[in-house]
């Protein structure tokens, strides 16, 4: 068995009594103290999350831009220096490589943060595109740490560490400032729903910016958080999970990430093709998401039954919702049943699913 990785923040986790588990290779803290604590403080006051396990790749060249705009779904031409796109990167026939975040450092500069899972295989699938490109790209996973402060005091706890001015730095916008001392990319992104910051930071610096993040937050309410909090808050949240809700299989339309997909750029998008056809046809997928009433966890793989009793889909990701006390979740099914009476069967008990527009908490993001 391979070697667990582990991020710089290794011993900060244990020492603080983070419960260590094998998450894509990484030995990570899925929880601290409990998740149910952690998963209300992102939501009440402030979490700190350590997701230096992410990777990320420097995009470099005067053809950097057509490239980007070639690679993924989202239209790489409305950024400018200091703003932040959110994009899959599909395959020709439709399918997910990895959900992605797009910085513009300059024109001709680019930066990207994909998923930790994904990071050999998509920098051999971008290296591949990037073939007949005057363009560089260069792995930059091992240089980075990457800090996740969320939460409605996120900012207040922030601030008094650095002097760049948050209060003016936009949702999915960045800059680049100092925290604690140490060099970051400040970026107003996050994946729990709520306000909040990514810290990107040499790896070297990763203690030293944690230690001090969570001193400054102590008094304001901040808990470390793990895994566990951070999977709860981002289904509450409504944000797919690479490998649940998208994949090989799972396109960015049947996933209801329709907005990432811009069909109409002049040259097209790998994959552009396929999802028009997609997009176009009534016998597509469509994930939905749902919640039970009860506080019996909906696992993924559970079969989704029709009024009929017969298996029309499966579940995706499930969950207990912190806030709302019951089961809430995703599954995959025929777009033609979406709206149809469906149910799920937890040990002999059926459990009917009830559909709901995510978020499914009322959400208090920067603007």
């Amino acid at each position: 068995m391979a070697e667990l990785q582990r991020t710089p923040l290794h011993d900060f986790h244990t020492t603080h009594g983070g419960r260590m588990v094998d998450f894509a290779g990484w030995e990570m803290p899925v929880q601290y103290k409990s998740i149910l604590e952690e998963h209300k403080a992102v939501r009440t006051t402030a979490g700190l999350f350590d997701v230096s396990h992410m990777g990320e790749v420097d995009v470099v060249g005067a053809g950097a831009e057509a490239f980007l705009n070639q690679l993924v779904t989202n239209d790489v031409t409305t950024l400018y220096p200091g703003r932040v796109l959110y994009s899959p990167m599909c395959r020709p026939d439709g399918g997910v490589v990895d959900d992605l975040l797009v910085y513009m450092r300059e024109p001709e500069r680019y930066f990207l943060c994909v998923n930790a899972s994904n990071i050999a295989k998509d920098l051999a699938w971008m290296r591949e595109q990037a073939i007949g490109h005057d363009v560089t790209l260069t792995d930059r996973s091992d240089d980075y740490a990457l800090l996740a402060i969320q939460g409605p005091k996120a900012e207040a706890i922030l601030q008094t560490l650095t002097g760049a001015k948050l209060p003016i730095l936009r949702y999915y916008h960045f800059q680049e400032g100092t925290v604690a001392g140490v060099q970051c990319m400040i970026s107003r992104t996050g994946y729990t729903g709520e306000d909040g910051f990514e810290l990107y930071h040499a790896a070297a610096d990763a203690p030293a910016l944690a230690a001090a993040l969570h001193e400054a937050g102590s008094a304001r309410g901040l808990e470390l958080a793990g895994l566990g909090a951070r999977d709860s808050l981002r289904l509450e949240a409504g944000y797919p999970l690479y490998g649940h809700e998208l994949d090989d299989d799972l396109s960015p339309i049947a996933a209801g990430l329709g907005w990432t997909v811009k069909l109409k750029k002049p040259d097209g998008f790998t994959g552009s093709t396929a999802l028009a056809e997609e997009k176009a046809s009534e016998a597509r997928r469509k994930v939905i998401y749902f919640r039970t009433g009860d506080r019996r966890i909906v696992r993924a793989g559970t079969q989704v039954l029709d009024e009929a009793g017969t298996a029309v889909g499966a579940v995706l990701s499930g969950t207990m919702s912190p806030l709302l006390g019951e089961a809430i979740g995703t599954a995959v099914l025929p777009l033609s049943l979406a709206k149809s009476e469906l149910h799920v069967d937890i040990r002999g008990t059926k459990f009917t699913l009830h559909l709901v527009k995510p978020p499914f908490v009322e959400l208090k993001k920067s603007s």
